[in-house]
């Protein structure tokens, strides 16, 4: 399936409300395994839940830097 990602990493410096956000397209039959292998070698712990639209939103959580990954359908 073709996904639209955003990735998403807070900024965690004081007083910065700044995130760093990238877009992809990508072409995955499953996001969570994706988000592993895209992340592979590190620590990594994830969470998947359903968004709108048939979404799957994906949080890891890698060597302590939190990120999320919205797979939305192309």
């Amino acid at each position: 399936m073709e996904y639209e990602l955003v990735r998403e990493i807070p900024n965690l410096c004081p007083n910065n409300q700044m995130r760093d956000i990238f877009f992809d397209e990508v072409e995955t039959d499953d996001p969570v395994e994706y988000v592993k292998a895209f992340l592979k070698g590190k620590a990594v712990s994830v969470a998947a839940e359903p968004g709108v639209g048939g979404a799957v939103i994906v949080h890891a959580d890698c060597d302590g830097l939190i990120q999320k990954f919205v797979f939305t359908p192309v």
